[in-house]
């Protein structure tokens, strides 16, 4: 039997529930703790890097930075060194209900009127953040890119809907999964299997952005992209199911973005392939095969 949008959206609601949902107290501040020093710039893909990387040895760069590969690196046996930010669910912020998320006005305009409901002062880490992610969310997509900021479950399901194919064409949500829990945040891992192609005619990608409450950046690119579920273990044990995506034309990409310096290479010289830390999501169609499971 198929497996409709609705249907599809209905487990992926439980999966993001369990991810993503959270009425802790002290849960934002967590969460800066972990994304504010990478968010610092966001470059125009959608991934956070810092300040100060080099064209140097990876141990001068930011560990951050450190989840950009090559195609030909996708192999059994492959060791690279890795960062997988550790942010637990319950360290995440919510999504509001849509009709919620709606009334709460998401401009960079209003970020005095955000500041006093969200009880933050001008200037605090918590009000750098919303700023940065407010002009992110504002900035003009890169050529052949579409690109949306979701502010609930809702607004994002329509996204994926809209770049995949509307209720004739149901999808999935894949993310990273940490198979042993550590605390470990960057050290070697090394590709364990075969890498797993996921097929993906169109694959949406969305990134969490640091606020008071649950934003993800999602995008879709005209280039071609290719879709991997890779296992890795890492040198202390640690074992990931990991999702990663390789672009295949970066041409358009702007000249500092970060994986040409972790690479050594220039835009649209080579195709650019990076990890996707636990609490990102790619949504890729559902093939016919997996439809009638």
């Amino acid at each position: 039997m198929g497996v409709t949008v609705r249907d599809a959206s209905r487990i992926i609601l439980l999966h993001l529930l369990l991810l993503l949902s959270s009425h802790c107290h002290g849960c934002w501040a967590r969460l800066l703790s972990e994304k504010l020093a990478g968010f610092s710039k966001v470059d125009d893909d959608g991934h956070a890097h810092a300040h100060g990387m080099s064209h140097m040895d990876h141990l001068m760069m930011d560990p951050q930075s450190m989840i950009f590969f090559t195609l030909d690196d996708l192999k059994p046996g492959k060791t690279m060194p890795i960062y997988f930010p550790k942010r637990h669910p319950s360290s995440s912020p919510h999504f509001l209900p849509k009709a919620e998320a709606e009334s709460i006005p998401f401009s960079s305009g209003d970020l005095p009127h955000l500041l006093d409901l969200f009880s933050f002062s001008g200037g605090s880490p918590q009000a750098r953040a919303m700023e940065d992610t407010l002009k992110h969310c504002e900035t003009r997509p890169i050529k052949g890119e579409t690109k949306s900021c979701a502010t609930s479950l809702e607004a994002m399901l329509d996204f994926v809907r809209g770049i995949l194919g509307g209720e004739s064409s149901p999808f999935r949500a894949i993310s990273t999964s940490h198979l042993i829990e550590s605390s470990t945040r960057f050290q070697n891992y090394t590709i364990l299997e075969q890498p797993k192609g996921v097929p993906a005619s169109k694959m949406v990608a969305c990134h969490t952005l640091p606020y008071p409450y649950a934003i993800f950046y999602c995008h879709s690119q005209e280039s071609e992209n290719r879709v991997f579920e890779v296992v890795l273990g890492g040198e202390n044990g640690d074992r990931v199911n990991a999702v990663a995506v390789c672009h295949l034309d970066t041409s358009q990409w702007n000249r500092d973005h970060p994986s040409f310096r972790v690479l050594g290479i220039e835009p649209g010289a080579a195709p650019v392939c990076h990890f996707f830390p636990a609490d990102n999501l790619v949504w890729v169609p559902i093939a016919p095969s997996q439809g009638m499971m």
